[in-house]
């Protein structure tokens, strides 16, 4: 009896001993991008097939009650003691990345306009590509009729700050505004994943490449 007595007193100390570490949710932050950017330029973002939910449990089989005269190790061989303290995995609590706010989807909506209005031709030209710090940049000015040139600038320098904006909105949305620059960088590897063939983009160390 005193053997089972210590258990709760056991699973109280595990809890307080252990640590949550909150890691940054990169897949999912991928599939957000994804979601948010195929829909910026223009491409409806592929459905994905969700994955069989996996059953950790055998068919057929049914929980089976201790008996009397079991060993504390053997006791403690079975006891999930994560579940015990009340703490999952960290995969099982991974979470989702959300970009349904209002707010993030203003700016959604805005740069949408502006891409389709304003930067799409000019990434056809070759004037424009992604910047390897998720925005918007100038690579051929040439390429852009001079009467066009002020508004070009202007429109590339709203969704440079939009972009911007979006990361950070979605940080503080998610409730880890520390994770703005991770976001970021997801971002910017996913606006040249959805680019067009042609298009252009900048590789990491700041030379233009074309898709």
């Amino acid at each position: 009896m005193r053997r089972w007595m210590g258990i709760p007193v056991a699973a109280v100390m595990l809890t307080a001993c252990v640590t949550i570490n909150v890691y940054f949710p990169a897949a999912e932050a991928k599939e957000a991008a994804k979601e948010f950017v195929e829909k910026v330029i223009g491409d409806q973002p592929q459905i994905q097939t969700p994955e069989a939910p996996k059953d950790g449990g055998k068919p057929g089989g049914s929980a089976s009650s201790e008996r009397p005269g079991l060993e504390w190790g053997q006791l403690a061989s079975r006891i999930d003691w994560l579940s015990l303290a009340g703490i999952g995995s960290a995969h099982a609590q991974s979470p989702d990345i959300s970009i349904k706010t209002p707010a993030i989807q203003a700016i959604q909506s805005r740069m949408a306009q502006r891409f389709d209005s304003q930067l799409r031709a000019h990434f056809d030209s070759g004037a424009l590509g992604f910047a390897s710090n998720g925005t918007v940049a100038v690579r051929d000015a040439s390429k852009i009729p001079l009467s066009d040139r002020v508004g070009v600038n202007q429109a590339v320098a709203d969704q440079g700050r939009d972009s911007a904006a979006v990361y950070r909105e979605i940080a503080v949305a998610n409730n880890h505004p520390e994770w703005e620059g991770q976001i970021r960088q997801v971002f910017a590897r996913q606006w040249v994943d959805s680019a067009k063939g042609g298009w252009w983009y900048q590789d990491a160390g700041g030379g233009w490449k074309q898709k």
